[in-house]
């Protein structure tokens, strides 16, 4: 007899590859700028009983200063991290917070690596100590090294801890990155999957195209663009390689715009896999739906400055949602530009569809509990 999918118990990375939804988490402060363990679990609990797969910590949302040996929450912030997710991996497996049929599974656990190889290697060693899963490995420090030196770079993480490649954004300090690099990184034998993230077509299919390339079906693809999110989740990208039609596809996403309205997040993944799946044409609701939530990242990450607000407005959401406290970020000058409020009011109006406010509401004192 087929077991249910309530039975059936997917590894993490089976999660992964099938594709999921991967918060990448804010951090949660105080009003004097200390880290606030209660919102901080709150928040994660938050995630997964929305029925993500995973979470990812110490990334770009989570403000890349907690590295600062001043501030100095790099470490105790993964520690959480894995006290936390410890906890809901338990009430996961009692089917306790279902949500999704990634539910049963454990969270996947992708820390942020930053930095040059000696830094990279510190911080992957200590991800590995604490239980992660993967390293998101970020080239930002790189800036000026060859190509030749980037991979070197990779290679020397990979032999740490398993590797989710990160193509980041110019706008927020990532490098370019050529296909030639990506089809390099990916005859590394350690890289389970790649957040493709420039915010640029061009580039993003540089990525997928070597993906294709390479024949590796193991490395799963996540779109990290959050300007483009359903049309990367619903494209099938077809190459011709060695005379062959190959297709390669984005299956899941880790972004900051998925750390907010993260339960239609989930519900938005799985209607994308539901209609790409059945291969027929596209629902033109969808098209619609696209620009829509891209309207909504807009707003929530500072679009019309240069995206000088992305993280102060995702904290902007979560306050308005009682998750968190207040917008605060580790930088005092860090948040929202001028008009940036209105236009989370903007969108909070005209799509009142999209976010998940009942839901939270619903939950939040459960959250919030010791």
């Amino acid at each position: 007899m087929e077991q249910s999918v309530s039975t059936v118990r997917m590894t993490p990375w089976e999660v992964l590859r099938r594709g999921t939804v991967i918060p990448a988490s804010p951090l949660a402060l105080t009003a004097s700028r200390n880290l606030n363990e209660r919102r901080q679990r709150a928040l994660w609990r938050y995630y997964a009983a929305a029925g993500a797969g995973g979470i990812a910590i110490g990334v770009h949302t989570t403000q890349f200063a907690i590295r600062d040996p001043k501030i100095g929450l790099f470490e105790p912030l993964l520690e959480l991290g894995k006290d936390e997710m410890d906890r809901l991996d338990a009430l996961r497996a009692r089917g306790v917070n279902s949500g999704s049929s990634d539910t049963s599974a454990p969270l996947i656990r992708i820390g942020g690596i930053c930095g040059r190889t000696p830094q990279a290697l510190k911080e992957a060693q200590k991800l590995c100590e604490l239980g992660y899963h993967a390293g998101l490995l970020s080239l930002a420090a790189m800036s000026d090294a060859s190509e030749d030196e980037l991979i070197d770079h990779c290679k020397a993480v990979a032999e740490v801890i398993p590797l989710v490649g990160f193509y980041l954004q110019k706008a927020v300090g990532g490098p370019k990155l050529s296909y030639t690099f990506w089809r390099r990184f990916l005859d590394i034998e350690n890289v389970v999957a790649i957040k493709i993230a420039p915010f640029n077509r061009y580039q993003t299919l540089d990525v997928v195209r070597a993906a294709a390339e390479s024949g590796r079906d193991d490395v799963a693809l996540y779109t990290g663009n959050d300007d483009n999110i359903v049309l990367d989740l619903l494209t099938t990208f077809r190459f011709s390689v060695n005379g062959k039609l190959v297709e390669r596809r984005i299956v899941g996403g880790l972004l900051g715009h998925w750390s907010v309205w993260t339960k239609k997040a989930v519900e938005l993944l799985d209607q994308c896999h539901v209609i790409t799946a059945q291969g027929n044409s596209i629902p033109k609701e969808m098209l619609t739906l696209a620009a829509q939530i891209t309207d909504c990242n807009a707003a929530f990450f500072d679009a019309a400055n240069d995206f000088a607000g992305c993280i102060a407005g995702v904290h902007e959401v979560l306050r308005r949602q009682g998750l968190l406290e207040g917008i605060w970020c580790l930088n005092p000058n860090e948040t929202l530009s001028p008009g940036q409020s209105e236009e989370i009011d903007r969108v909070y109006k005209a799509y009142p569809q999209l976010n998940d406010d009942t839901f939270v509401k619903e939950h939040l004192d459960e959250w919030l509990s010791a």
